[in-house]
């Protein structure tokens, strides 16, 4: 009788991300390969937006809801924001005893479901299935909140992956598994400060890393800062872009003092999924009839023409590559084009500088509370390592260096530290 063994599973790491989601497998040899998502141009990218877009669709006469994620799921609310629900930061909520289900087309969805929901179809897009996987998953050494649960959080997760259909499933600490090629140089025993920068939050760990010994990693220490790159890029439409779309303007009612144009229309300039709310034949006459008597007509007209086309996705594409380039000029042009509008602007680090500076502020309580949290003071952190994108923005980096010396500090990879980390290191039990 021949034995037949079953195929060895994939080996995966999956950084489930409250902004951003990567997914990285281990090959057998050790090695590891970023997966790739499907772009327009080919190309591909290395990260997927943790966005969740859900609507319905009549299929053999019944309503049936279908799903995207990603870039897919923009396109998807863009299409039709009145009926399509878009999810978005779902990790956020893991934690949160208060949050346990939502409202989507008449029935109650459990927050698990919603993930699991996300997470197949993020597994659909890299051509993995997950029951033939053996995955290890993130989690941070506490969720956000202030009343967070971190058992729930872990719970949740680990019901979540369940659901999507994971078997085999490991939690580690995410500041672990993004300091995890970092902790395996050390020679000797060492404690290390590890930021994790994400989109929309910013977390701080103290770690030891104990190479040898039978507790070869503690969090000792940590914190949570809820900004980050996105923060930095609502900066940039507030200092440059808002003025050509007439948030400085004035307009009369019946030819009385000039007033100043609704400021809550440029509250959503800052965030996408906002501003196609505003796709609306009520807003868009409302800001028509402000234009007519306004000082400078032709910048709210801009900003319809931003609304009516939906060009606010090219708008922050715009935005981020300026951003991206002040981490290594000293001056970055914004170029942004739609019809009756052609905005060419140069930024200065300077000036970028001063307009986060707020921003570094908080960053900078955040770095402290983590190492007052440790028990520990700046002299005893032996070592400095960052990882996303915002580490690369010279003034945050120079956070770390006024506080610990920049012979400490060290960039890891800009978006795949944590799961390249999660899919090579030996998982275990979480105890934080």
């Amino acid at each position: 009788m021949t034995n037949i063994h079953p195929a060895p599973l994939i080996r995966l790491g999956i950084d489930f991300g409250t902004t951003n989601s990567v997914i990285v497998l281990r090959e057998p040899n050790g090695t590891t390969q970023t997966v790739r998502f499907p772009t327009p141009d080919g190309s591909g990218v290395e990260t997927c937006r943790t966005l969740l877009a859900l609507w319905q669709e009549l299929n053999a006469g019944r309503q049936q809801v279908e799903r995207a994620v990603g870039a897919d799921a923009i396109e998807a609310y863009l299409d039709d924001p009145s009926e399509t629900r878009l999810i978005m930061s779902m990790k956020s909520y893991l934690a949160q005893a208060s949050f346990r289900e939502t409202q989507l087309f008449g029935q109650r969805v459990p927050l698990e479901t919603l993930i699991a929901s996300f997470l197949r179809e993020l597994m659909k897009l890299a051509r993995l299935t997950p029951e033939v996987c053996a995955v290890t998953v993130g989690r941070p050494v506490r969720f956000v909140g202030e009343k967070a649960d971190d058992d729930l959080g872990e719970a949740r997760l680990r019901s979540s992956l369940a659901e999507a259909g994971f078997s085999d499933v490991s939690i580690m600490l995410e500041p672990e598994a993004a300091g995890w090629k970092f902790a395996h140089r050390l020679e000797h025993a060492a404690t290390v400060l590890v930021g994790d920068f994400g989109g929309g939050t910013s977390d701080f760990s103290v770690m030891r890393f104990d190479p040898g010994s039978d507790n070869p990693t503690r969090a000792l220490g940590y914190a949570g800062v809820g900004l980050a790159g996105d923060q930095f890029d609502t900066r940039i439409i507030e200092h440059v872009v808002a003025p050509y779309l007439g948030r400085d303007c004035t307009f009369r009612i019946m030819g009385g003092e000039p007033l100043p144009v609704p400021i809550e229309w440029y509250s959503s300039l800052a965030r996408w999924h906002r501003l196609s709310l505003m796709r609306t034949p009520r807003i868009l006459n409302e800001i028509a009839e402000v234009a007519r008597t306004a000082s400078e007509p032709e910048r709210l007209m801009n900003l319809i023409e931003l609304i009516r086309e939906q060009n606010g996705q090219l708008l922050y594409n715009a935005v981020s590559d300026a951003k991206r380039a002040l981490s290594t000029e000293d001056a970055a042009t914004l170029r942004f084009r739609q019809k009756g509008l052609k905005l060419e602007e140069t930024i200065t680090r300077a000036d970028f500088e001063t307009w986060i500076a707020p921003d570094l502020e908080h960053l900078g309580k955040g770095i402290d509370l983590a190492i007052e949290r440790s028990g520990l003071t700046p002299h005893d952190i032996d070592r400095v390592f960052l990882t996303g994108g915002t580490s690369f923005v010279p003034a945050v980096r120079a956070l770390f260096s006024s506080r610990f010396g920049a012979e400490k500090v060290e960039l890891g990879g800009e978006f795949v530290s944590v799961a390249e980390g999660l899919a090579l290191a030996q998982p275990k039990r979480v105890d934080a």
